[in-house]
């Protein structure tokens, strides 16, 4: 039966919320929307809930701190309904996705550093500068992995500024627009929206060093840290709903 577990003691909604850390409304709430399997009701017309509450309860703390509440809610109410392999996919995907996050932040981080030991050119080096130190839009293009219209649409974002040349206006990426471009590159790879990049940039340009964004991709890696670990003590308690281990350790007491 979903409303218990094995011989778990009755717990009303207020019992629930109390070991669990959850108000009363939020139980009721988690119910409605699937989160909880449906409560059995009693004589009196009562919710009476077990371990298996319990437990999802804490799967979905875990859950909601790893992806967010709304995935979370989605996940344990399809994990429910599904095959097991496909259950435990679904929640294989969760670290996948996880992991993937972590990685470019990672490479992020590397690009950064990259970026971070070559020295800002001076007024005098970039007066040196010569046309074969520049790159054109397909060539910065090629460079960075990207497509031309990627770098014309950061150009209107304000992130590259190329120099227009020839009657054309053929554009053109001298040694520290293609400094910018390689950050843009690297911060919208981790993940990070336009205005956090263009935020960037700006603190780049003004200040000439990347140590404010590698400081914020460590932040960020560390969260990633938090929400994987989190993520991996909700799946042995959805393993436990799945009942691939017995949650006996959640009996009430």
């Amino acid at each position: 039966m979903e409303g218990s577990t094995g011989g778990d003691r009755p717990l009303t909604t207020a019992a629930l919320a109390a070991a669990s850390g959850y108000s009363p409304q939020q139980v009721r709430d988690l119910e409605n929307l699937g989160v909880l399997p449906p409560a059995e009701r009693g004589s009196n017309n009562y919710r009476r809930f077990g371990g298996r509450h319990l437990v999802a309860l804490r799967a979905y703390r875990g859950l909601a701190t790893a992806v967010g509440p709304v995935t979370a809610r989605r996940t344990l109410r399809e994990v429910r309904t599904l095959p097991l392999d496909e259950a435990a996919a679904l929640v294989s995907a969760l670290h996948v996705d996880l992991t993937r996050l972590r990685t470019e932040a990672l490479e992020a981080v590397a690009a950064l550093r990259a970026i971070s030991t070559e020295s800002e050119p001076s007024t005098e080096s970039d007066a040196k500068e010569t046309s074969a130190d520049a790159m054109s839009i397909g060539e910065l293009a090629e460079a960075l992995g990207v497509r031309t219209s990627t770098l014309r649409f950061w150009e209107r974002e304000g992130l590259v500024l190329p120099e227009r040349v020839t009657s054309y206006g053929a554009r053109r990426y001298r040694q520290h627009v293609i400094r910018e471009a390689r950050i843009t590159a690297a911060l919208r790879a981790a993940g990070y929206g336009i205005p956090a990049v263009r935020a960037t940039v700006e603190t780049v340009r003004a200040l000439g060093d990347v140590d404010g964004p590698l400081e914020a991709l460590q932040g960020r890696l560390t969260d990633l840290a938090s929400r994987t670990v989190a993520l991996v003590a909700a799946g042995a308690d959805i393993a436990a709903l799945l009942g691939a281990v017995e949650p006996g350790e959640v009996e009430p007491g």
